[in-house]
C-alpha cells in the first residue's frame, strides 16, 4: 500500500502565520505538523509516501524531509497547482500510486490513541473497496457526514450538509483500493467547485464497498486548521509526551517502533 498526504491549499483561516509558511510547516508543540500525518500512515506499515503541496511551498517540504530516509520510508513529491478538492490528490498521485492500494491523509489532521495502529492496519490490508473513519462532533456542518445503521454500515455519506442526519464525521483518513484514482477522475465538481472526496466515498457505498470504523472514545483527532484547534493539539502533543515519556506524531519514533530503524541510527 503507497501513501499520499496532501499538504496544500492556502491556509487562509491560519493567516497571518501562514502569509509565508504553509500551514502544514506550523510548529504543533515540538515538531512541524506535517510531521504527525506522516507518522500516523507509518503507523499503518506504509513506507511509500507522496507529499503533494503547492508550487510556493513544496521546496520547503523537500528541505524539511528530504527523501524520507532518515524516518526509514521512501517520500516523493508532487504539485498541486491549485486547490480543486481534496479528490484532486488521488488523480495526481494517480501515477504515483499505479494501481495499487493506497491511504490519503490531509497534511493538517493529527489523529493518537493507542488502539490507533491496530485499525489502521486493519485498513490497510482491506481486499477490495474503502474504509473510512468516524468520529462525533458537535458541528457536523463542517464536515463530511455519514449515517449508520446499528450494525456499523454506511447509509449515506453527504459533504458539509445544511441539516446533517447525524454528528459522525468522516476525519481527513481514507483507505483505498487500486479504483480510487479512476473514480476520482469521473467526479464532477461540486457546487464549490472542488472535486470532493466525499463524491468517491459515495461511488464506493453505491458499489456496496464502502466500510466504516469509528474511532473509539481515547482516539483523539484534531484538525488543525485553526488557532483554537492548533493550540488544542499542541497542548494535548504536550501532556500525552510528559504522561507516556513518548514523542507523539514523531516520525522517526515511529520508524524505531516499527523496527525499520535502529535507535541509535543518524537522526534519530
Amino acid at each position: 500500500m503507497k501513501g499520499i498526504v496532501l499538504a496544500g491549499g492556502n491556509g487562509t483561516r491560519l493567516y497571518p502565520l501562514t502569509r509565508l509558511l504553509s500551514k502544514q510547516m506550523l510548529p504543533v508543540y515540538d515538531k512541524p505538523m506535517i510531521h504527525y500525518p506522516i507518522s500516523t500512515l507509518m503507523q499503518a506499515g506504509i513506507r511509500e509516501i507522496l507529499l503533494i503541496s503547492t508550487p510556493h511551498h513544496i521546496g520547503s517540504f523537500k528541505t524539511l524531509l528530504g527523501d524520507g530516509s532518515s524516518f526509514g520510508v521512501h517520500l516523493e513529491y508532487a504539485v498541486q497547482p491549485k486547490p480543486e478538492g481534496l479528490a484532486q490528490a488521488l488523480i495526481i498521485g494517480e501515477d504515483f500510486i499505479c494501481g495499487e492500494h493506497s491511504a490519503l491523509i490531509l497534511g493538517d489532521n493529527l489523529f493518537y490513541g493507542q488502539e490507533l495502529p491496530a485499525k489502521l492496519q486493519r485498513a490497510a490490508a482491506l481486499k477490495s473497496g474503502a474504509v473510512i473513519f468516524g468520529v462525533p462532533v458537535s458541528d457536523p456542518q463542517r464536515y463530511g457526514i455519514i449515517e449508520i445503521d446499528p450494525a456499523g454500515h454506511v447509509r449515506t455519506i453527504e459533504e458539509k450538509p445544511a441539516a446533517p442526519r447525524s454528528r459522525i464525521a468522516v476525519p481527513g483518513l481514507y483507505f483505498y483500493d487500486g479504483q480510487a484514482a479512476e473514480i476520482a477522475k469521473q467526479v464532477r465538481p461540486s457546487a464549490r467547485g472542488e472535486l470532493e472526496i466525499t463524491s468517491v466515498n459515495r461511488a464506493y457505498l453505491e458499489r456496496g464497498l464502502l466500510h466504516a470504523e469509528m474511532l473509539d472514545k481515547d482516539c483523539a483527532c484534531f484538525d488543525m486548521g485553526t488557532f483554537d484547534s492548533l493550540l488544542a493539539a499542541g497542548q494535548f502533543v504536550r501532556e500525552r509526551q510528559i504522561e507516556t515519556g513518548i514523542r507523539v506524531g514523531d516520525p522517526a519514533e515511529t520508524a524505531i517502533q516499527n523496527g525499520w530503524l535502529e535507535e541509535n541510527a543518524e537522526g534519530t
